[in-house]
């Protein structure tokens, strides 16, 4: 498992050409995105704790794709922009993958500050 920390994706990220997205088009909306490492269950209270997320963010801000077009960070936005029926999000897409944070930890050996 690769795992970038997000705080540097947006740095390497700034200077990428922003985009307009479908929202909808994100294969990772069928997918076990939030469940799908560590041992985390999507819990009512942890799925009410993504919900809050989801409320909070600002879709203004553009996501961030890897080269394959997969969603580095941004899930709480596309929900968000799903949500409401917004027909489009800015993202912005490397052309090359950075090279991730860290490789095959658990998320709650990750350090969080």
């Amino acid at each position: 498992m690769l795992i970038w920390d997000v705080r540097r994706l947006i740095k390497l990220s700034q200077t990428l050409p922003i985009q307009q997205v479908d929202p909808r088009q994100f294969a990772e909306l069928e997918e076990n995105h939030w469940y799908a490492h560590g041992e985390q269950l999507p819990t009512p209270d942890s799925i009410l704790k993504h919900m809050v997320l989801i409320d909070a963010c600002d879709i203004k801000h553009p996501i961030i794709l890897d080269a394959n077009g997969r969603i580095m960070d941004g899930m709480h936005r596309i929900c968000k922009a799903v949500k409401y029926g917004i027909p489009s999000i800015p993202a912005v897409q490397f052309e090359t993958d950075p090279e991730p944070d860290y490789v095959n930890l658990k998320p709650e050996e990750l350090p969080y500050d």
